[in-house]
């Protein structure tokens, strides 16, 4: 198996603790920058950053869709999302930049073997990066 990696960053004009504020509320902020691709997003445990338990379906294309329970620790300027179901793992890390902050978003996980091992880690990443674009333009728009 090899490591899948998909990573997106984005620069907001925020402050870096507002933007980590931000990523860590699961409650309300979460659900709001989510693209259309999280379907039945909730939280399960907490909702405030480290020791929240949030679960969805992440639908990545029409026949690929992976049921996430994410568990959240948060160090630092760094939120780390580690499923419960799989490999796969999301961290977001918060940094300044300037008069604002930069944020980036990477996804990992154990890849499968062969050749469907290789098609995964040619457009998997792509796909997410995609996705994760998205969800990084709407946090810019709810940071406003």
């Amino acid at each position: 198996m090899g490591q899948v990696n998909a990573m997106s960053s984005i620069v907001v004009t925020a402050a870096p603790d507002k933007v980590l504020a931000a990523l860590a509320d699961y409650e309300t902020v979460r659900p709001r920058i989510l693209s259309e691709q999280y379907l039945d997003y909730k939280v399960v445990e907490g909702g405030q950053g480290d020791g929240t338990v949030a679960q969805w379906t992440l639908k990545a294309t029409e026949k690929r869709s992976r049921n996430v329970k994410a568990t959240v620790t948060v160090d630092g300027n760094v939120i780390t999302e580690k499923d419960a179901n799989s490999s796969l793992v999301t961290t977001w890390t918060v940094a300044p930049n300037g008069t604002g902050t930069t944020v980036t978003t990477l996804t990992q996980w154990q890849g499968a073997t062969g050749i469907g091992g290789f098609f995964e880690r040619t457009f998997a990443p792509k796909g997410l990066q995609r996705i994760q674009a998205q969800v990084l333009d709407n946090l810019k728009r709810e940071l406003v």
